[in-house]
């Protein structure tokens, strides 16, 4: 079944839709305090709602051709794209809102597990047509805290709020620059000239079932050892060489990564920006340990064709996707989608399934238009 009037006997009577992000940099720093700039993708998630005839919660993914039912009143859902929408539900029952058992289908343009946030993206939309379907009030920032909540308590990823923020908030024009710990938040004007692309590497990631909770767990032990709140109150980096290793190494990345986001805030040229991508990777590569042969072939292949400034896995790694910032040159209205077929030429040849995953064919819709 993938038909939404079958599906609900009818038309819906709420939707919303919200997309993915590319992070540009700032990665593993969500979590530690610290500072990100994501940018919005074109793919996006979509969710309708409509009321259920039932005491339960009828779920279907169209994507995944999967169904998902549990009572509305003290039932759970297995693990899976259900324990997220679960989890929005449950967390705005929580502030005091009446949810009715609800029929929920979902369709998203994202790929699953490419490192774009597919689950934030879920969060989120689920989080608007809620808020659609039952009209209460919910700011942006709020929905965020409460899309990274329901990850965390349901899902069981103990994510940083950076995806969240960024499928609240962002624009596909314009990086949104991020103070994890305020919350402070404004837009970043892409560096001028550029493009980015953005290729998926063909080698699916779980992050729950990654070392990413076992690399927060070594920074908060880091922040420990170094009797701060978190590693973005170090500024310097040779404080962090007191730490034995790999603690030393993670808080390195962490405390370079901070650095790296501030100076890229403040308006770079494209050419500084690319560094500081190249530099990104390198660190989560051989300091942070979350990327994979495949992604560093990748990066390196991307890094070498026409045009393209810098390149760095983008998302927690192990597996994913990479993004890079290339030159939207002259009349050459596609050097991007050519830059990355030049790279993927290369890194296909292994054997890899890598697929250009930004630019698309089609223009997607902006994140700041009505849903």
């Amino acid at each position: 079944m993938n038909d939404p009037e079958t599906f609900f006997g009818g038309a819906p009577e709420a939707h919303a839709s919200a997309p993915g992000r590319v992070n540009l940099l700032g990665e593993h720093t969500d979590y530690n305090d610290g500072y990100m700039l994501p940018v919005a993708t074109p793919q996006r998630t979509e969710v309708a709602l409509a009321h259920s005839h039932d005491d339960q919660h009828h779920l279907y993914s169209g994507t995944l051709d999967g169904n998902v039912t549990f009572a509305a009143k003290g039932g759970s859902a297995p693990q899976g794209f259900g324990s997220y929408i679960e989890g929005c539900i449950r967390l705005v029952e929580a502030t005091g809102v009446t949810v009715p058992p609800l029929r929920v289908f979902v369709t998203t343009t994202l790929p699953v597990g490419s490192g774009l946030s597919s689950s934030a993206a879920l969060e989120v939309a689920m989080l608007r047509a809620l808020r659609n379907l039952l009209g209460f009030t919910l700011d942006n920032v709020t929905l965020a805290r409460i899309a990274q909540r329901a990850e965390i308590e349901y899902a069981r990823v103990n994510c940083g709020i950076m995806d969240q923020m960024a499928s609240s908030l962002c624009d596909e024009r314009n990086m949104l620059f991020i103070d994890a710990r305020t919350l402070e938040h404004h837009l970043v004007p892409m560096p001028p000239g550029t493009e980015l692309i953005v290729v998926d590497s063909g080698v699916p990631r779980t992050l729950a079932a990654s070392k990413y909770n076992e690399r927060r767990a070594e920074c908060e032990e880091a922040s420990r050892k170094l009797g701060v709140r978190a590693l973005r109150d170090v500024t310097d980096p040779a404080a962090v060489d007191t730490l034995p290793e790999p603690l030393r190494r993670r808080a390195r990345h962490v405390v370079l990564e901070d650095l790296r986001v501030l100076e890229a805030a403040q308006g770079v040229s494209a050419e500084r920006f690319g560094e500081l991508m190249n530099a990104s990777h390198d660190s989560l590569r051989d300091d942070y340990e979350v990327s994979i042969p495949e992604l560093d072939q990748l990066v390196a292949a991307l890094r070498a064709a026409p045009g393209v400034l810098g390149a760095r896995l983008t998302g927690a790694g192990f597996g994913g996707a990479c993004v890079a910032l290339c030159r939207a040159g002259g009349q050459e209205k596609f050097a991007a989608r050519q830059a990355a077929e030049t790279a993927l030429s290369t890194y296909n040849k292994a054997g890899r399934q890598g697929r250009i995953l930004i630019p698309v064919p089609t223009q997607g819709k902006e994140n700041n238009e009505p849903v």
